[in-house]
C-alpha cells in the first residue's frame, strides 16, 4: 500500500487564494473548503487508499513560547480563518481521517505520521503531500518522499539534494542558518541559502562546522564574516534549529486506520448545504470501487 499525507493547512490556504468564492446554505463562505475536498476526491479517484490529513487547528504552537517572532494568526483573511474548523468536519464527515493540531503544528503531526507509516513493513511509500521544505527533513531515500500535487513534482532524498543542496538530514541546520520567513524566524545575517548548502553539503550540521573558515575546505565568499557570525550566534542558530526540527514523537495514527471505507452519514447533508451533490456522488463511487477492489483480493 501507499500512504498519502495531507498537509490541510496548506491546501486550504492554497484553494481560498484559487478557487471562486462559494457560500453554504447558511451564508458562510465555504469555497476553500470544496476545494480541499474536491481535491482529495480526486486523489481517491486516482487510486489512493489509505489518506490522512494534518491542520492547525490554531496557528500558534509550542514554538511561539521559545521564539517571540515565530508565525501566527496575525493577518489571516476572516474569510480564510472561519474555514478551519469547517474543513476539518467536513473531512471526517468524508470519511478521512484528520489529526487537528493545537500543541504541536499540521507539519510536526506529518512528520511523525510518515515515520510511523515508514515503520510499517506493509507500506511500500509515503507520500508527504505539501511542497514546504521544512518537510523536506522527513524524507528518506525513495520510501518517504514529498509529492507538489499542483506541479506534480516528487522529491526523494537525492531530489532534496538536487533542490537544497543538502541532504534531508541537514534540512534544520540548513533553515537555520538561511531563515523560514514562512515561519517566522529570519537565520542568521549574511547567511542564505548558497552559503548555508555550501558549507553543510560538506559538514552535514552545525556541530561539524569548524569554527575558523581557513579550516572550511570550500571555495566561499566572505567565508571568514560567515564563521565569525556563527560563532557569535551560535544560541540563535541553535534555536532557529529547534524551531526548523519537526516532532516525530507524537502519537497519530495504526495504518490501517487510514484506508478509506466510504463517506459518513454526515457528509449527504454537508454536500446538499454547500450545494454540491456531486461531491457524495463521486465519495460514494470510489467507496464502491474499493469493496470491489478489496472482495477481489
Amino acid at each position: 500500500m501507499r500512504v498519502h499525507l495531507v498537509d490541510g493547512t496548506y491546501e486550504l490556504f492554497r484553494h481560498f487564494y484559487a478557487v471562486p468564492p462559494l457560500t453554504d446554505t447558511s451564508g458562510d463562505e465555504r469555497g476553500a473548503v470544496v476545494g480541499v475536498i474536491q481535491t482529495l476526491l480526486s486523489m481517491l479517484e486516482a487510486g489512493s487508499t489509505h489518506i490522512g490529513v494534518a491542520t492547525d487547528h490554531v496557528i500558534e504552537s509550542f514554538r511561539n513560547n521559545l521564539y517571540a517572532g515565530y508565525k501566527t494568526g496575525e493577518g489571516i483573511d476572516p474569510l480564510l480563518w472561519k474555514q478551519f474548523e469547517p474543513l476539518e468536519a467536513a473531512v471526517a464527515a468524508l470519511g478521512v481521517v484528520v489529526w487537528p493540531m493545537v500543541e504541536i503544528e499540521a507539519d510536526d503531526a506529518l512528520a511523525a505520521a510518515a515515520a510511523s507509516a515508514a515503520a510499517d513493513a506493509r507500506v511500500e511509500q509515503v507520500l508527504i503531500c505539501s511542497p514546504d521544505k521544512d518537510l523536506a527533513q522527513c524524507v528518506s531515500g525513495e520510501r518517504v518522499v514529498q509529492l507538489d500535487r499542483r506541479s506534480g513534482k516528487v522529491w526523494d532524498a537525492s531530489g532534496v539534494v538536487e533542490r537544497f543542496g543538502v541532504p534531508p538530514t541537514s534540512i534544520p541546520d540548513y533553515l537555520a542558518l538561511m531563515g523560514d520567513s514562512a515561519d517566522g524566524f529570519p537565520g542568521l545575517p549574511g547567511w542564505g541559502a548558497k552559503s548555508a548548502s555550501t558549507v553543510l553539503a560538506r559538514y552535514g550540521c552545525l556541530e561539524d562546522i569548524p569554527v575558523s573558515a581557513s579550516d572550511w575546505g570550500v571555495p566561499l565568499r566572505g567565508a571568514e564574516k560567515l564563521a565569525r557570525i556563527l560563532r557569535e550566534r551560535w544560541g540563535d542558530a541553535m534555536l532557529f534549529r529547534t524551531l526548523a526540527t519537526l516532532r516525530t514523537d507524537q502519537p497519530v495514527f495504526a495504518v490501517d486506520e487510514l484506508a478509506f471505507r466510504g463517506p459518513t452519514p454526515e457528509f449527504e447533508d454537508l454536500a446538499a448545504s454547500l450545494g454540491r451533490p456531486k461531491l457524495l456522488a463521486r465519495a460514494r463511487v470510489v467507496a464502491a470501487a474499493g469493496r470491489a477492489r478489496h472482495d477481489h483480493e
